[in-house]
């Protein structure tokens, strides 16, 4: 019980120390925020589970991202997922892409360091086909309130939240939300969508 108790602990330090690390390649580092370790509930057990894609969430939780470059510490949570959203639909489904509305909440805090700006277009539905799904930029009138903001500089000690709204198809539901602001536009956080 002992060894396997040690193990454990061991190899939860090791995964906690080299998730938290700054890359060497200066790339801002994504963690997740509210992770704790798992309760060992069977005498079967001999070693721990896979760690998660430190990348991939589900809804609700928040991924903490360094960008040391820019000087900033955020964290980006989508914290839930509506199709259709409630209102008034796509207006024309040969422009907008869609037949009805979905809506992403969505919430980003600046933990620390310099003021930077939000808005939707970083934010995009996925799916299993590998369809991409991005934002309009249509904003006001009818759209599903309250909206995630667009270019708001948000500063040190604040957050924003939202609805982003998406035009999709009815017939279709995503697979995952996924946020690429420019400090991480080569790896994307994804929030993995539960089924229908």
């Amino acid at each position: 019980m002992r060894t396997r108790t040690t193990t454990v602990i061991t190899a939860t330090l090791l995964l906690t120390l080299s998730a938290c690390g700054s890359g060497d390649d200066g790339k801002p580092t994504v963690t997740k925020t509210s992770t704790a370790p798992e309760p060992i509930t069977s005498s079967a057990v001999t070693t721990p589970a896979a760690a998660p894609t430190p990348s991939t969430y589900s809804l609700g939780e928040s991924a903490e991202v360094d960008d040391t470059e820019n000087g900033v510490r955020f964290t980006a949570t989508v914290l839930a997922y509506t199709q259709p959203a409630k209102g008034p639909q796509p207006p024309d489904r040969d422009t907008q892409g869609g037949d009805v509305w979905a809506t992403v909440e969505a919430k980003v805090c600046n933990i620390e360091g310099n003021t930077f700006s939000v808005s939707q277009f970083p934010w995009s539905l996925a799916y299993a086909d590998g369809t991409v799904v991005k934002v309009t930029g249509s904003t006001g009138g009818d759209l599903p309130k309250p909206e995630f903001p667009m270019d708001l500089p948000v500063k040190a000690g604040r957050c924003v939240k939202g609805k982003i709204p998406f035009p999709v198809m009815s017939n279709t539901r995503p697979e995952r939300v996924m946020y690429a602001p420019e400090a991480l536009s080569d790896d994307p956080v994804e929030w993995t969508l539960p089924k229908a």
